[in-house]
């Protein structure tokens, strides 16, 4: 689950890390009360989208009056931004953030990730701020710092100090980044995050080291412990078929293809995929019904898959272990014949009841096509969208 700016910027706050004062508005009226009520001479109206690149797109505009703050806000709300991140139907603007302008004198980055060689969080710091930090690590390698952070120890005072004094900070510059470096990591594991990102954090003149940007992503699977951060999520910034999926249990992402996939275990919904492009298609969604799910889930999963226009044809490919192949038979027989089958479909079952299962496929009248392994599904559906 990803987070406004506004949202992450309040939860960098409160573990200590400076940031800047702002206002949140949904109406252009509500950003020129919040431009008078800042008293500042500057500010910026910032688009809050869950999409990065705002800045390029016109989506952060500065105002030097309430007015000004109201047509900037006017221009943003109620209308898509896109960005390098949105794609480009773009993401819709409800909401923006006005906040006081600040002078940079030097900007840094600072960000927590998931490791995966070494499977633990990492602190990753770089001289290269407001600037993504993949371009970084493609044209100045040697400008990123990282420091692992044990799961039980946490993140050590020694390791901001390195960290610190890596970036060239010194004197209180350097005292005040241990502490922001200590605040992200007791953030990050408090709400059981998998990123948080502070670009840029600047040098500002008179206050030292400020989150002018955070970003914050949420684990999906850690979010039951966790009802005050919920209540923050923004399902209107999602994909809607995401959300659908969220709703009935199964794992779903959006994808660019256009043939649906259908797979128990992320593992092998991830081998599909790439079998799918090494066939020579693109699959239009990863979609994990996972190893337990019901024919219910089964046939929500399916008709899912059907709801999306760009579907020109459908792979089912399922190894039964606690999935039983009979229940996705079912699952799938169930809802073709509830919305009807007009795409080309291809079926892999192996494992648990297999027999049962293509019994039932066998016995449904459905026109489908059987496939004898992994790579046959993949090269049959492929052939048959063309």
């Amino acid at each position: 689950m990803n987070l406004h700016e506004f949202q992450a910027k309040d939860l960098v706050a409160r573990h200590g890390i400076p940031t800047l004062k702002g206002k949140v508005a949904t109406t252009p009226a509500e950003a020129a009360r919040g431009f008078t009520d800042l008293g500042v001479a500057t500010a910026v109206v910032k688009a809050q989208v869950h999409a990065g690149g705002r800045g390029k797109a016109g989506g952060i505009i500065t105002a030097k009056s309430a007015a000004e703050a109201e047509a900037a806000a006017a221009k943003l709300l109620g209308k898509p931004l896109v960005t390098y991140q949105s794609g480009p139907a773009g993401k819709m603007v409800r909401s923006v953030l006005v906040e006081e302008c600040a002078t940079s004198e030097r900007e840094l980055y600072a960000g927590i990730v998931i490791d995966r060689k070494s499977f633990r969080p990492a602190l990753i710091a770089s001289s290269e701020g407001g600037v993504e930090i993949e371009v970084v690590a493609q044209r100045s390698p040697e400008k990123i710092l990282k420091e692992e952070i044990h799961g039980g120890l946490g993140l050590q005072a020694f390791q901001t100090r390195r960290l610190a004094k890596g970036l060239g900070l010194t004197g209180d510059l350097l005292k005040q980044a241990t502490g922001v470096f200590l605040g992200m990591a007791k953030l990050f594991q408090a709400c059981d995050a998998s990123l948080l990102e502070i670009n840029p954090l600047s040098v500002v003149p008179g206050r030292g080291l400020v989150a002018l940007d955070a970003k914050i992503n949420l684990d999906d699977r850690a979010l039951f412990r966790h009802d005050d951060l919920m209540k923050m999520r923004d399902v209107e910034q999602e994909d809607p078929m995401e959300v659908e999926a969220s709703k009935i249990g199964i794992s779903y992402v959006s994808l660019d293809g256009n043939i649906g996939c259908m797979v128990n275990g992320a593992g092998l919904a991830m081998s599909t995929m790439d079998l799918i492009k090494y066939a020579g298609g693109a699959p239009s969604n990863f979609l994990d019904v996972g190893g337990g799910a019901s024919k219910e889930q089964v046939t929500a999963a399916f008709r899912l898959i059907l709801s999306n226009p760009k579907v020109k044809g459908i792979l089912v490919n399922i190894f039964g272990g606690i999935m039983k192949c009979d229940v996705i038979a079912q699952g799938i027989t169930d809802a073709v014949k509830e919305m009807g089958l007009k795409v080309p479909l291809v079926v892999r079952l192996e494992g648990t009841n297999v027999e049962a299962g293509r019994a039932i496929l066998r016995g449904s009248g459905l026109n489908l096509v059987a496939a004898s392994d992994m790579k046959d599904a993949a090269e049959k559906i492929v052939k048959a969208v063309g």
